[in-house]
């Protein structure tokens, strides 16, 4: 079994590849929380997933069988997961259609950027 790491940790490596990619504000300090709380979900329930053999049917009452839910909630939080990062601009194709903003510029920086 893998160490898990933490929230906060999850939380300042985003918060560092988003400064990376010049797409972070601190406005966005709460949407990377709830992003980081989900990665944290996630590789805690996969560590128990793998430990659990990777089960991922489960027997029904009337003998049949049915996903196991600890699957049916790893899908969910991919899938949440990856409409955080769309909105984070973590993945390529989110970041395809963001254009980082540029700090305001000085008269003087504007003008001796024209120069060169």
């Amino acid at each position: 079994m893998a160490k898990v790491p933490t929230k906060e940790t999850i939380k300042r490596k985003t918060i560092e590849d988003m400064k990376k990619l010049k797409v972070h504000k601190p406005e966005y300090n709460r949407l990377i929380d709830i992003y980081s709380e989900l990665i944290f979900q996630y590789l805690k329930l996969n560590d128990e997933f793998e430990e659990g053999g990777y089960q991922y049917e489960v027997s029904t009452d009337q003998g049949g069988t049915k996903k196991a839910p600890i699957v049916a909630t790893l899908e969910t939080l991919r899938k949440d997961i990856l409409a955080y990062s769309d909105r984070l601009c973590l993945n390529p194709k989110s970041l395809e259609t963001v254009t980082p903003e540029k700090g305001k510029q000085s008269k003087l920086a504007s003008v001796l950027n024209k120069l060169e």
